[in-house]
């Protein structure tokens, strides 16, 4: 089990850096928004301001690490990195599944960060399906305790393990266990897909059952039927999994339907983000925290300090956008009508 899991996550880790496993003619669906430029923005562009909070903790700016890897040598070099890069820029920072935590002393330093990143929102991550597999409350708070995370986030990722060689099958009447989970852990829990999107109807379910925040992790970037169909040594599976190339919700569309059921939930969007500008539009539509996960992923097989020149991008793409579009705040960016969606602009509304 231990080599298995070891292997998986190199291979994943190494796949994602050298082969295209975008999905097929998918994207994120936000190239369908744009932004009406204010050629008299009457701010002065050092009072932007980008920080906010996050899990009762406060953000230099609206971004996390998104879940990414763990339990392997080469996963141990990405999460410092990754977490010494958080901590210096004050974005939150998650880990990828904490199974292996449980299950075996190897590498544990790939989890174990929290040094790196003493004073940042902290969040270990636990597949949602293990609750159908022997994991219950009690190892979920024992991976909080042992990581020191802030929050437990579950993921939800039903069609990479319908593709993955061995992968766990029995998603039958999770909710329940899901609402066990929240009711019984001392910290809050999340939920999040691994691609494919999480929709509003599947966000409210899971709201009620006392997750804290969704995050929509949607289609558009990475897409796991495509990194499993590479790993796959079963021929028929990996056939299968190229009818699958553009399975998936957009992340748009994903952030628009879980904020028209859930107003007031907080909400993450993740899913084929690349630029600050691609955080301005997300945020434009409703997302309060932004997650960046192979953007960040080849930097942070370098240094530290190749991921903050990566992260110092971003914000300052952010600001630039804002700035475009005259506004000096987050609050201020979420309620603006300077923006066209599909060729519909809210500013010839008002």
């Amino acid at each position: 089990m231990e080599e298995g899991i070891n292997r998986r996550k190199t291979e994943h880790i190494q796949l994602c850096l050298t082969e295209h496993v975008e999905g097929v003619n998918k994207s994120t669906g936000l190239e369908g928004i744009s932004f009406i430029h204010n050629a008299l923005p009457e701010i002065n562009f050092d009072d932007i301001q980008i920080n906010t909070t996050f899990l009762n903790k406060s953000l230099q700016a609206p971004f996390l690490v998104s879940s990414m890897t763990g339990g392997s040598e080469l996963a141990t070099k990405i999460n410092q990195n990754l977490a010494l890069a958080a901590e210096e820029k004050g974005w939150a920072v998650a880990l990828g599944s904490t199974r292996a935590l449980l299950e075996s002393d190897a590498h544990q330093a790939s989890f174990l960060i929290r040094q790196q990143a003493p004073t940042v929102p902290l969040i270990a991550n636990l597949g949602a399906v293990q609750l159908n597999y022997g994991y219950g409350a009690e190892e979920a708070q024992r991976i909080v305790d042992m990581t020191e995370a802030d929050s437990l986030v579950l993921h939800f990722n039903s069609l990479q393990e319908a593709v993955q060689d061995g992968g766990d099958l029995n998603f039958a009447d999770l909710l329940p266990k899901v609402e066990e989970i929240c009711s019984k852990l001392t910290v809050p829990v999340g939920a999040k897909e691994v691609g494919f999107g999480i929709d509003g109807f599947v966000a409210e379910q899971l709201y009620n059952a006392g997750i804290a925040y969704i995050d929509v992790a949607g289609a558009g970037g990475t897409s796991w039927s495509q990194v499993e169909k590479l790993r796959s040594q079963d021929p028929l599976r990996k056939a299968a999994a190229e009818a699958f190339n553009n399975w998936g919700l957009p992340t748009k569309d994903c952030i628009v339907s879980v904020r028209n059921k859930l107003p007031k939930a907080p909400l993450v969007a993740s899913g084929g983000m690349k630029t600050g500008v691609d955080a301005a539009k997300a945020i434009t539509i409703g997302a309060d925290v932004i997650g960046f996960a192979r953007q960040l992923l080849q930097a942070a097989t370098e240094s530290a300090d190749a991921v903050i020149t990566t992260m110092e991008q971003i914000e300052l793409e952010l600001k630039m956008a804002m700035f475009g579009i005259g506004v000096t705040s987050l609050e201020a960016l979420q309620q603006t009508r300077r923006v066209s969606i599909m060729g519909n602009s809210l500013l010839d509304e008002s």
